[in-house]
């Protein structure tokens, strides 16, 4: 992966609707060329998807909590996870406990009902978001960014 490469990653995750021209002029490549570089890209598994952001609050869900959770049973526990619209993240981590799980809902009632129907899994934490002042970074810099960094 080249320097163009990580023009075109830049671009695409603040854009990923952006078109093949345009995405072109951006990073000095006929259409046709930027085209195939992320049709390698794709075929490579770099990149692997792309997805639209949807604000929670927008569509009702008022509620976000991290839940730190020590499961008794973990495939048990994974499917009643797949299973709810409630999760949106669940990472298995180590240390005290299995699993790290992002929980959305309409309200912190629903939360803590969430919470009910996990008693039978095993014991957790519920970490309420008060706030995200950080609500989304992306993986590849801005030119900028990398450029100040080379020059420190």
């Amino acid at each position: 992966m080249d320097h163009i490469d990580k023009q075109i990653l830049f671009h695409l995750q603040n854009q990923a609707r952006i078109s093949m021209t345009e995405l072109g002029k951006c990073v000095g490549l006929s259409q046709p060329a930027v085209t195939e570089r992320v049709r390698r890209m794709e075929e490579k598994g770099i990149i692997s998807e792309y997805r639209t952001i949807i604000s929670p609050e927008k569509i009702g869900k008022h509620a976000a909590a991290y839940m730190l959770f020590h499961s008794r049973d973990c495939n048990a526990f994974l499917d009643f996870c797949r299973s709810s619209p409630d999760v949106v993240e669940c990472y298995r981590i180590s240390g005290e406990h299995n699993y790290l799980l992002k929980v959305v809902t309409d309200s912190t009632r629903a939360l803590e009902e969430f919470g009910n129907q996990c008693d039978k899994y095993g014991t957790y934490t519920i970490l309420i978001v008060m706030s995200s002042p950080i609500d989304h970074k992306f993986l590849i810099p801005s030119l900028e960014d990398t450029s100040l960094n080379l020059l420190s």
